[in-house]
C-alpha cells in the first residue's frame, strides 16, 4: 500500500506539524488510461521503469485471430459488441481484455491488453 505524501496540510491533535515519511517517487506518478478504440491502426509509446519502452494501441483497425484448428488470422475489426470491464467502455466501443468483438471472421473475445502490449489478440467464439 502506497502512503500519500499529499495531506500534509492538516496539523496533529497534539497540535504538532506532520513531515512526509519520504519525498514523492517517480514511479509515484499516475498516467491516464490508455483506450483502445476502432479506427486506423495508431500506436503510442511510452518510457518505464527499468529504462524499458511499452508501446500501447490507441486505436486498432484489426484483430489477430486464433481459429478453431490452432491457426492465426488477421481479421478486420467491425465493432465492439460487449465488454464486462465496465459499461461505459461498451457503449464507447472501448477494446479492452474480454471484449467481445464482431470481426469479418464471426465473434471473438479479446485476451491481449491492447492498451499494455500494443496488438489485440483474440480467440474465436461459437
Amino acid at each position: 500500500m502506497k502512503r500519500s505524501t499529499e495531506n500534509l496540510a492538516t496539523s496533529k491533535i497534539t497540535g504538532g506539524r506532520r513531515h512526509p515519511l519520504r519525498t514523492r517517487r517517480k514511479y509515484d506518478m499516475d498516467r491516464f488510461p490508455n483506450e483502445a478504440v476502432i479506427g486506423t491502426q495508431t500506436t503510442v509509446t511510452r518510457d518505464v521503469r527499468a529504462g524499458l519502452v511499452k508501446t500501447a494501441l490507441k486505436t486498432a483497425d484489426h484483430v489477430n485471430l486464433a481459429l478453431n484448428d490452432g491457426k492465426v488470422k488477421k481479421s478486420k475489426i467491425l465493432k465492439v459488441l460487449e465488454n464486462a470491464t465496465n459499461n461505459d467502455y461498451q457503449r464507447r466501443g472501448v477494446i479492452s481484455k474480454g471484449a467481445v468483438l464482431e470481426t469479418e471472421d464471426g465473434k471473438c473475445k479479446v485476451v491481449s491488453r491492447p492498451g499494455q502490449h500494443g496488438v489485440v489478440n483474440a480467440i474465436l467464439i461459437k
